[in-house]
């Protein structure tokens, strides 16, 4: 497969290595970035194995190239004024000369490397101008997560400094990551491969860039909001017009078009590869027609006079010819997986089939922007089936089927046993036929999850899988899979990585919404009581009901007869949401305020779990994890999401 790869794509088309290298101002010359509690939060010296001319047999041709492509580290000129700090993060930090200071566009993911990237640019650029405005793109924590080692509290409360977002960014910012946070940080694991070394046989790149970095994130609340379809702002004296983009690679985004500098900023709607319409690690499936047709909106909005256009993520594109035939290949790209995806579900053609029949069109497979470097066709294309049909194919066998480890064991009884199916697994294997050996062998460890033998069989398989795939996030899952199959889950007391800024964001309904999912209901069965919850400083009221093993909370309503009344400041809320300070004590010393039968917190307290964050996926793997203990009422939504 890697063979047949390197002979059928077009690597004599080499525009995207002279676009990457053009505007270097100036290399990193420190390697490491380190983080603010003393580790390293961001390092380029174990991705030099891919500055040889080598051809690795375990990474697919295609993949080394975006790796190589990554490694760029230093800080760049886009076009006279306008500049971008690449290979520090996961994304790019872009600064864009005002009349009065630098105008941010996504300021990273973690505070340490945006700062390195400001001083960098600072030290080249910057002339000790200030930052007089930042601009987060859209809602993911790669966009904004960094903002704080850029600029402070003070800096947008004295008004030296506005932030500007798409409206209702706060909103599906903290929701997104909220509801299956735990479950969504687990999949990380997977799609991100946070635990596998860096090399030719484990982690090689991320495709969008090299890594997510392992800082400090935060949060500083937009202080205005694009709300308008097409909306023209001065930033700074500089002319802006935003171009809103809802419900396309992110729920809230935005692309911007610079007039006077003909220069086009494409957020992430458009950058140097298929997006994900379904992201592994969880997520609502993207619109893939609606971000066509946006990208179509910029592309006949902006595109006939952009001279330039750059992105949030790998390098920019020169020339109006050039930047055209970007966008109509994007645009095409989405579109064509919507409606032919929708082509074959109408023959018939079902969720668990539609990997291995619908193909992007060959001109678009020979196009390097269109390959599948974050999001895949195969796991794109299941998305679309599952965004408009869901997940039954129809046969009413699937419809509510045995779970896996239950329907197993009857498998292995009916193939013989363990030994004829390991025979048959390794006759596979050997004849490079491992996705079938991977459907034995699944069987096996499910019924068998201490079969060492097993596990270690399944895991070479994946091993090889990982080895022949494109795309990052499905090498990544098939070689944290193996990793864990041989290994188990790692071990030791998992660490709280919510970041303050983003729990005080969460608004006091989204957190009444959580601690519904984090309670188990069946320590609620029989349970009967109703909360009224005060906020004086917000003027917010709400009404807390347990019934019928189920917590409900609904905004502006107050009981009659409660059986208790709890009014607490939100401002003091917020220290027990974010773990400083327990309910107990603040009705302890009189900062909350009870009025009533007090003693249903504790009993509500009671229902609430810890989510273990690195619960097993594959059977077998499970470790004695010890997991942090958090308040009752605290939210642990966990680690920033980047996308």
């Amino acid at each position: 497969m890697l063979k047949r790869a390197r002979e059928s794509l077009p690597f004599g088309d080499t525009r995207d290595f002279e676009e990457q290298a053009r505007g270097l101002i100036a290399p990193m010359p420190r390697m490491q970035i380190k983080a603010d509690a003393g580790h390293v939060a961001w390092d380029m010296e174990q991705f030099h194995f891919l500055e040889s001319d080598q051809e690795f047999d375990s990474v697919h041709p295609s993949l080394t190239r975006i790796a190589r492509l990554n490694n760029n580290y230093g800080l760049y000129e886009v076009a006279p004024g306008i500049y971008q700090v690449r290979g520090f993060d996961l994304s790019d930090l872009t600064f864009v000369r005002g009349k009065t200071g630098w105008i941010v566009f996504d300021p990273l993911t973690v505070a340490e490397t945006a700062r390195a990237g400001w001083e960098l640019f600072q030290e080249h650029i910057g002339k000790g101008l200030p930052i007089t405005a930042v601009i987060y793109s859209h809602t993911h924590g790669d966009h904004w997560g960094g903002v704080r080692g850029l600029i402070s509290e003070e800096d947008v409360r004295a008004g030296r400094v506005e932030i500007i977002a798409p409206g209702d960014f706060m909103q599906f910012t903290i929701s997104e990551n909220v509801y299956a946070g735990n479950a969504m940080n687990r999949r990380l694991f997977y799609q991100y491969g946070l635990l596998l070394p860096v090399g030719p046989y484990g982690y090689v790149s991320q495709g969008l860039g090299q890594r997510v970095p392992a800082g400090t994130s935060g949060l500083l609340a937009p202080t205005r909001f694009v709300s308008d379809p097409i909306e023209e702002l001065e930033v700074d004296g500089v002319r802006m017009v935003f171009q809103n983009t809802p419900n396309t690679e992110a729920p809230r985004e935005m692309n911007t078009y610079i007039p006077e500098m003909k220069a086009l900023w494409m957020a992430e709607n458009v950058t140097a590869t298929l997006h994900n319409i379904y992201t592994l690690r969880g997520a609502p499936v993207r619109d893939p027609l609606n971000w066509s047709k946006y990208i179509a909106e910029a592309l006949y909005r902006f595109g006939h006079e952009a001279e330039v256009m750059f992105a949030s993520h790998h390098w920019p594109r020169w020339g109006n010819d050039r930047i055209q035939e970007v966008l109509r290949a994007q645009r095409d790209l989405y579109a064509h997986m919507n409606n032919q995806v929708l082509h074959l579900a109408n023959q018939g053609v079902t969720i668990n089939q539609i990997h291995n029949v619908y193909t992007v069109p060959q001109s678009l497979q020979e196009t390097w922007h269109c390959r599948g470097y974050h999001g895949s066709p195969q796991h794109n294309a299941r998305g679309v089936v599952q965004r408009y049909l869901g997940f039954w194919d129809g046969n009413p066998t699937t419809l509510i089927p045995l779970s896996p480890e239950d329907s197993a064991p009857l498998y292995v009884e009916m193939m013989g046993g363990a030994g004829p199916i390991l025979a048959k697994a390794g006759l596979l294997h050997d004849a490079g036929d491992y996705l079938r050996a991977t459907e034995l062998l699944n069987k096996l460890v499910l019924a068998e999850p201490d079969n060492t033998v097993a596990k270690e069989a399944l895991a070479d398989a994946f091993e090889q899988l990982g080895y022949q795939q494109e795309n990052p996030g499905l090498r990544n899952s098939f070689l944290a899979a193996a990793f864990e199959l041989r290994s188990g889950i790692p071990q030791g007391e998992t660490v709280n990585s919510s970041s303050p800024d983003v729990i005080r964001a969460m608004s006091t309904e989204l957190f009444l919404n959580f601690l519904g999912i984090r309670m188990d209901s069946r320590k609620a069965e029989g349970m009967r009581f109703t909360i009224n919850l005060v906020t004086p400083d917000t003027g917010e009221t709400f009404l807390i009901e347990l019934a019928n093993a189920t917590l409900t909370n609904i905004k502006g309503f107050q009981a009659n007869a409660p059986d208790l009344t709890l009014t607490i400041n939100r401002s003091d809320l917020e220290q027990t949401m974010t773990g400083a300070k327990t309910l107990e004590a603040q009705i302890a010393d009189g900062t909350a305020k009870v009025n009533g039968d007090a003693s249903v917190l504790t009993k509500l307290a009671g229902t609430m779990v810890d989510f273990d964050p690195r619960f097993e996926i594959m059977p077998g793997t499970q470790s004695l994890t010890q997991v942090a203990h958090a308040d009752p009422y605290e939210a642990v939504p966990r680690r920033t999401i980047a996308e």
